[in-house]
């Protein structure tokens, strides 16, 4: 009661003050705390991250009056676990009910927004937003994107979805927030989606020039103002606690003149916002280790202010970003509309576009995506185990423990310093090392997932020595085939084996078209290609018989091709006088592909549905970096700057074409020198060759190798065609939705500001062609000239600056790195149905694990069949983004799961294993397709029944914590005065569980399963 008569006291004062029309200003004391960056997560744990949360609680609850915001969730839960005492948990739990310490954003991380994928965004979110509400009750309802190097049209779609009221972020173009600024257009209504418009709007925010840290110069002082607690200290806190710059205390000498500093710049600031009330943020990287030093010394000066208002026609009060928030919603202004438009590339000055990092530490950026994929087939096969054997060998807690080590370590990543490859070598290492270790234990669990409750034959997974005496035995391996996606599908999957001559046989003993040939990697192993069909969600085994003998005849060799190569001689560069004179074609059901013998370059590519040919030819080029700043402008991390246009990367090229009847491989050796011995890059190009069955011909798999590269060089595919595209280029938004990117011209630096982000895809296209790319981790892109598509794969830089020196920020990257594109080329009509599947396809692989070594068999026995699970099948348009367990354990209903915490129980909670979570999207936007652009609707029970039989259906927020049908938004005031309504699935009879799905929708639920019959 004492709190809240204070509040309201002090809430009147400031109020009552403000509506007389002086400036009213909310301080949001903060600190960013970047989960990784420079220093791994346990230096900063034990230099100040800990202490930022124990001396916040303790400051905060000796005055009413202070405020916190708490914003990612990583060093919180580790400080939550690790470090808080009971005491302490106890003052946080009061802290938080009260609203003085508000989790904003609420996610594990802060996420980049250029080179993260939708999936991804989703789940750090989830893991975030699922401790905050079993824990606290609490649901974020606000965005803190203060950081990340430019802004998606995604992020305010997905925290639409979420539930969040309002979105703010803060790095834009320069020019272009100067010229917001000076139009007070910095806070509108963003639609992001353009195909869910007004459905999910949000308001957005964007910080002024000043961003999120505290206006630090003084006209009095030599040290930084505001920063009383100094500068964090590594890798070990001051003994004495002195820190270096800490700011001049405030006393009755200072108070009058850090007044006229902190009041000039709120004017400042007020003067680019549309109503009185002014966000200023206090604090910045690495603040309020010593929180008691901060609040001692802004305490004093916040009451000068305030008793001295109306001279300086300004109130000040802490504030929650709520309660910011709350202040404009209730000017009942009318906002400004903005559309699916995001804020990408970003720039800071005329040359320094972060467009680098779109390419940045391009291994660590595929080590993430290939972790995420690994979790999603990981969740869905625990799933259906849990469900089908609820009392199986395998130990759920075990297994949850797996998938939650992996769901930390793919959401951290997701962090604006990580995925982005701006992080310091020790941290990439750190990230890699949490990714790889998740893997390894999830590979543990697939592993008992597929063995444990099938009862394999013990010749397919012991080491026997059992065979007849003088009689050749063949060797054999089983390898089991995951399809994690739910749909069926027919692909090419490649093992690699160490023995010339196998043949396949599936899990009814039939035989399996293979194909093997030797590895473009490695002269000693060989790739063994195997066409598969899987239904959706269904796992198969496979026999794969090894010999070192060659096989005569169909009996013995099965459906198994051995396939051999033709090398042709090597073509250097100043030769290419003559072209076009000797083409070599490769086709199959739906290109045909003509290959120059006399560059040994890809020629052109005929489509031949519609039996359209465009030139097409790709190779290497290279951007070479300044590194010296006395020079000019330079490359790093974050930064792409060249030092001119992309020169050739090579002076010969070698090729070999695999004719094959699975596939037909055709490698391209680049070298840099003609004489060299060793080639630089080289592309391996599939093109499938089934004829006659269900496998998609419009696919071109093409597997890349660069490196080590030379010291600051940037490496680009570029791929040129005779495409009328204008330089206009269409890039995804984190996999969720297409931009177009018209070519813009700028005073300066117009190569790098038409750089942008490519997470799943990108195209060119003009009238009556579109050529497709499909990539399997983020990467840099751009269109140059027109008809040309470059992809920027690799760079390894150094330079001098001495801000990247003393954080070894360089990017000496001298890795060997190995993406993959698909590619493909049609009509504008074909490409449209197929790329937003395609791109799904290759993010989420089928999963092969070999389940033992190539052994001498048991003696023959009858094959058992194909397994007994079913499959579970979406509609084409439709994909299944989750399917998982979370495991936190908190009521659906809301005022129980309140007073479950608030009774003063025991918090620790048993996971929830009943409990599943399904989210599913509709990929297509409005317009796409005739067809899969429809809404969709489906029974939720009838796809489910190979699962289990659906109870209960509750249709939920993004991340699980709001049941859709008691989320009330906060609604704004827009010029076409639009509005939405939350349409939860709350329906009887036999609609119970159908739900209609429109483009772009992401619908997520709760599902409660009843026992199994199978």
């Amino acid at each position: 009661m004492i709190y809240l008569a204070l509040s309201v006291f002090y809430l009147s004062c400031c109020c009552s003050q403000a509506a007389s029309g002086g400036i009213q200003t909310f301080v949001l004391p903060h600190s960013h705390m970047d989960v990784g960056w420079v220093y791994t997560i346990q230096e900063s744990m034990h230099a100040y991250a800990a202490n930022v949360y124990s001396s916040v609680t303790e400051e905060l609850s000796k005055a009413a009056g202070r405020r916190f915001i708490a914003v990612e969730q990583e060093f919180f839960r580790l400080w939550w676990d690790t470090v808080a005492t009971n005491t302490q948990k106890k003052q946080v739990q009061q802290l938080v009910k009260e609203g003085r310490l508000e989790f904003i954003l609420g996610g594990q991380v802060m996420h980049d927004e250029a080179v993260t994928d939708l999936e991804d965004q989703i789940l750090q979110m989830t893991e975030g937003h699922g401790f905050l509400y079993e824990t606290f009750g609490v649901r974020p309802e606000f965005s803190w994107h203060v950081d990340p190097f430019g802004a998606s049209s995604t992020t305010p779609v997905l925290f639409a979805l979420a539930g969040f009221n309002a979105h703010l972020v803060s790095r834009i173009d320069y020019d272009l927030k100067d010229d917001m600024q000076k139009e007070k257009k910095l806070q509108f209504v963003w639609r992001g989606s353009s195909s869910l418009k007004e459905k999910q709007q949000i308001f957005t925010h964007i910080m002024d020039q000043f961003s999120y840290c505290t206006p630090s110069h003084l006209n009095f002082s030599n040290s930084s103002g505001f920063y009383w607690n100094g500068v964090a200290l590594f890798p070990d806190p001051p003994k004495d606690g002195v820190y270096p710059n800490m700011s001049l205390p405030v006393t009755k000498e200072t108070v009058h003149a850090y007044a006229q500093v902190m009041v000039e710049n709120i004017k400042q600031r007020a003067a680019w916002f549309r109503t009185n009330h002014v966000l200023w943020p206090w604090g910045c990287d690495k603040q309020f280790y010593n929180s008691s030093v901060q609040f001692n010394n802004m305490d004093p000066l916040m009451k000068y202010i305030n008793q001295n208002s109306q001279e300086f026609g300004v109130t000040v009060q802490y504030a929650s970003l709520s309660e910011y928030f709350q202040a404009v919603h209730q000017s009942d202004l009318v906002w400004e509309l903005r559309g699916s438009e995001d804020f990408l590339p970003y720039s800071t000055e005329p040359y320094q576009a972060w467009t680098g990092f779109y390419a940045s530490r391009n291994v660590l950026k595929g080590v993430a995506r290939q972790a995420s994929s690994q979790l999603h087939a990981a969740e869905t096969l625990f799933t259906r185990y849990r469900l089908t054997f609820p009392d199986g060998p395998v130990a759920k807690d075990w297994a949850l423990d797996k998938l939650r080590a992996l769901r930390w370590a793919v959401s951290e990543v997701q962090h604006h310093d990580g995925i982005t490859g701006t992080e310091s070598p020790k941290v990439a290492d750190m990230y890699v090392q949490h990714l790889v270790q998740g893997m390894m234990g999830v590979e543990e669990l697939l592993a008992a997932l597929f063995l444990l409750p099938h009862n394999l034959d013990m010749s397919s997974v012991l080491d026997s020595g059992y065979h007849r005496k003088g009689v050749h035995q063949t060797l054999g391996q089983h390898v089991i085939v995951y399809n994690p996606l739910a749909w069926n599908i027919t692909t090419i999957i490649n093992v690699t084996v160490t023995f010339q001559n196998a043949t396949v046989f599936d899990d009814e003993g039939r035989p399996v078209p293979a194909q093997i040939q030797t590895s473009a990697q490695s002269n000693v192993t060989f790739d063994l290609f195997m066409l598969v069909e899987l239904g959706g969600l269904q796992h198969r085994k496979y026999l794969i018989k090894f010999s070192d003998r060659k096989c005569a005849g169909r009996s013995k060799c099965g459906w198994t091709y051995a396939a051999k190569g033709v090398r042709f001689e090597r073509r250097s560069v100043p030769d290419w006088t003559r072209t076009g004179r000797r083409l070599l074609p490769v086709l199959n059901e739906c290109y045909k592909l003509m290959f120059d013998q006399d560059t040994n370059l890809l020629h052109s590519i005929t489509y031949l549905e519609e039996k359209r040919s465009v030139r097409v030819s790709q190779d290497f080029w290279e951007y070479h970096a300044n590194g010296d700043v006395k020079a000019g402008p330079i490359s790093d991390n974050y930064i792409f700057s060249s030092n001119g246009s992309a020169v050739r990367a090579y002076q010969a090229v070698e090729m070999e074409i695999i004719p094959g009847k699975i596939v037909s491989e055709i490698r391209q050796y680049f070298y840099r020198e003609k004489n060299d011995e060793d080639y630089a890059y080289s592309i391996t190009t599939r093109v499938p060759e089934c004829f006659g069955t269900t496998l998609r011909c419009h696919r071109l798999e093409q597997t890349y190798s660069l490196g080590s590269l030379l010291l600051n060089t940037e490496v680009v595919l570029r791929t040129s065609t005779d495409l009328k595209s204008n330089r206009t280029l269409y890039t995804d938004d984190n996999g969720y939705q297409m931009m177009k990117r018209p070519y813009r011209e700028f005073i300066n630096n117009t190569l790098a500001r038409n750089y942008y982000p490519m997470v799943r895809t990108a195209y060119i296209e003009d009238d009556l062609s579109r050529l497709v790319l499909l990539s399997d981790r983020a990467h840099g892109v751009s269109s140059q000239a027109s008809g040309q598509l470059e992809v920027m794969l690799h760079r390894r830089l150094w330079n001098n600056l001495p801000w990247n020196l003393g954080y070894n920020l360089t990017l000496n990257d001298s890795s060997v790195v190995r993406p993959t594109l698909w590619m493909m080329l049609g009509s504008i009509s074909t490409t449209s149905r197929l790329y937003q599947r395609e791109a799904v396809e290759l993010q989420h692989r089928p999963v092969i694990m070999p389940i033992d070594q190539p052994q001498k068999p048991w003696p023959e026995k009858k094959p058992r069949g194909r397994s007994a699970v079913r499959s579970v099948v979406l509609p084409p348009n439709l994909h299944l983004l989750s399917l998982s367990i979370p495991g936190w354990n908190y009521s659906s209903d809301h005022d129980v799961h309140l007073g479950h915490i608030h009774s003063g129980e025991d918090l620790h909670s048993e996971p929830d294993f009943d409990r599943v979570l399904l989210r599913i999207i509709h990929l297509f936007e409005e317009g796409d397709d005739p067809e899969l652009s429809k809404p969709v609707t489906v029974n939720l029970k009838e796809v489910l029944q190979s699962v289990g039989e659906v109870k209960v259906l509750e249709e939920r927020s993004l991340t699980g914590t709001w049941n859709i049908s008691s989320l009330q938004r906060w609604k704004w005031k827009t010029v076409d005065n639009l509005e939405t309504e939350n349409k939860g699935c709350e329906r009887s009879g036999n609609e119970t569980f159908t739900v209609t799905i429109s483009p772009k929708e992401i619908r997520t639920f709760f599902i409660h399963f009843g026992s199994n019959d199978f």
